[in-house]
């Protein structure tokens, strides 16, 4: 009896110690940077793949310079000579319940490389869903368009970069 008792809590263990190591909790982490000398500012950055393979580097950073209002913006970086933005070209955001939100091109009139593509989100930032997933959706050049799903771990880190603003 003893034999089968010892098995039962020994598997048990074994058990208990497996999920914990392998349960799936992404922390959120933000990154911190210095915009200037003495001035630190925090931004989420993930790479993610697209539908493709391809990979993107995805930020989402706060920027104060405009004014008293902080403005948030949503950088995409692919790798150069991969994928070209088609600028000016308006980003779209799907949520998991089907409903859409637009963000604006700030690249509308130049950007720093053809492969790199950045939206307005000020507006939407606070409607954006934080238990679900988002695609993001952005035609780039040769009618080839990026979808990027977007997991609740990397919206998690965005609400949390917004709460740290505030």
């Amino acid at each position: 009896m003893n034999y089968w008792l010892n098995r039962l809590v020994a598997f048990s263990l074994v058990v208990i110690v497996s999920w914990g190591l392998f349960a799936s909790s992404t922390p959120a982490l933000l990154r911190q940077h210095h915009e200037t000398p003495g001035v630190l500012r925090y931004h989420a950055q993930d790479s993610l793949k697209d539908r493709d393979g391809n990979t993107w580097q995805v930020l989402l950073f706060p920027d104060k310079s405009q004014g008293i209002k902080t403005t948030y913006y949503l950088r995409l970086v692919g790798f150069p000579g991969i994928n070209s933005f088609n600028h000016p070209q308006s980003l779209e955001i799907l949520t998991s319940q089907g409903k859409i939100f637009t963000a604006t091109d700030a690249y509308a009139q130049s950007s720093p490389a053809p492969n790199v593509g950045q939206y307005d989100l000020t507006s939407i930032i606070s409607q954006l869903p934080n238990k679900q997933s988002l695609k993001l959706s952005v035609p780039l050049e040769n009618n080839r368009e990026l979808a990027l799903k977007i997991p609740q771990a990397v919206l998690t880190e965005w609400q949390l970069l917004t709460q740290e603003i505030e």
